[in-house]
């Protein structure tokens, strides 16, 4: 009867590590709700539970530099393509009262120019929402994930 008792028991540590770990993985979807939440979450879950576990501490690293290297992506692909995006906008310049003053062309091109930014940007917010689903649901199985493309910051 003692050996069905320590085994539940270990069962259950088991079972709370693993929510600990679905749960740091899942702070990483705070990001929707307030800004830089994306970063400061996980970051703080990682901070309080890694010295419960090496797994705890192995999943909190994954998704810190998950959203580190995520956040640096999002950053990029906003400023080289939105900018080249309101770059078209503003082609035309004209002087006037010797001022120079830019002039909004909207036109097909910068239409579609504008839908593919929104596209694209949609695009990578779902495969970033995805990915940390399904590493959410790895830890909760107990196992390890590595999230793709991500930089490692923190060893």
């Amino acid at each position: 009867m003692h050996k069905k008792v320590a085994y539940y028991v270990q069962l259950m540590k088991r079972n709370r590590t693993n929510t600990n770990a679905f749960l740091i993985h899942i702070s990483a979807l705070a990001g929707l709700i307030f800004p830089f939440g994306l970063i400061i979450t996980p970051l703080i879950a990682w901070q309080t539970f890694k010295e419960r576990s090496p797994f705890l501490d192995a999943h909190g690293k994954e998704v810190v530099n998950f959203t580190i290297s995520y956040t640096l992506y999002v950053c990029f692909l906003s400023i080289f393509i939105g900018g080249h995006t309101v770059g078209n906008f503003y082609k035309n310049r004209i002087r006037l009262n010797g001022f120079e003053e830019m002039t909004f062309r909207l036109n097909l091109e910068n239409v579609f120019s504008f839908l593919n930014i929104g596209t694209l940007a949609g695009m990578v917010y779902l495969i970033g929402i995805a990915l940390v689903i399904i590493a959410a649901s790895k830890a909760k199985e107990g196992e390890n994930y590595a999230y793709p493309f991500t930089l490692k910051f923190i060893k």
